[in-house]
């Protein structure tokens, strides 16, 4: 493991040289499937709460930036290669994923995750719990005694409630509410549950530098308001700073 981190350290050592040596413009990569944080719109553009936010940011910083979709098992490993230079995508800031990048200030609060299932008396305690892979709520969900039954995207770990193969799905609550609101079928059930540190924007440990110019912007929106304004458009119901 040690080794890993440091090849990871390495590969990112060169990718952040090479972004100061080369690039004028900042490329901020997203899942585009997790809406309201991030999605695709009719136009096939990246939009949600993270768009208008992440446009925010570099306009404060005076950074020219672009969007790059990616897929979300692979988004940190591609972030270290290089292939962007931010994550900003619903990422909740861990210990974990700290080990291999560095994050942002986070620009919410932590934020309750939820369940969603079919019928109250499911067991979310000792039954079969969908959730994204590589998520903190499937990280939870593995260490609760529960059966994890990990999917590659939120849609499918929503359709595996659907189709009878998982008790309940955990995930934001954010992401959750609107599914379960629209389908007559689906409901939260039991007890919010807290976990992770905020959102925040992932970048390399080398990029220190640029880290410094975006921590500054989300510290200007918390100081004059915006950022809550966003949180409260966006994401309702959310903690405010």
């Amino acid at each position: 493991m040690k080794k890993l981190i440091l090849t990871t350290a390495l590969v990112a050592l060169t990718a952040g040289a090479a972004f100061a040596e080369s690039h004028s413009v900042v490329r901020l990569g997203t899942e585009g499937a997790y809406p309201p944080y991030n999605f695709l719109n009719d136009k096939g553009e990246v939009d949600g709460f993270e768009r208008v936010l992440g446009d925010e940011l570099c306009a404060r910083a005076e950074l020219t930036c672009e969007w790059v979709t990616n897929d979300w098992d692979s988004i940190i490993p591609n972030l270290v290669s290089g292939n962007y230079d931010v994550i900003i995508a619903g990422m909740s800031i861990t210990e974990e994923r700290d080990q291999v990048i560095d994050f942002s200030d986070p620009y919410t609060q932590p934020d309750p995750s939820a369940f969603v299932a079919m019928s109250d008396g499911v067991d979310l305690a000792g039954g079969v719990i969908a959730a994204q892979s590589g998520t903190i709520q499937a990280a939870y969900v593995a260490a609760s005694g529960a059966t994890l039954l990990e999917f590659a995207t939120p849609e499918e770990s929503v359709a595996a409630v659907k189709n009878g193969e998982a008790d309940a799905v955990l995930a934001d609550k954010a992401y959750l509410l609107p599914i379960a609101d629209e389908d007559a079928e689906l409901s939260i059930v039991g007890e919010d549950v807290l976990i992770g540190g905020g959102v925040g924007l992932g970048l390399r440990e080398s990029d220190g530098e640029l880290k410094a110019k975006f921590d500054a912007a989300i510290q200007s929106m918390k100081a004059d308001g915006s950022l809550n304004k966003l949180i409260e458009e966006w994401l309702p119901g959310s903690a405010l700073f």
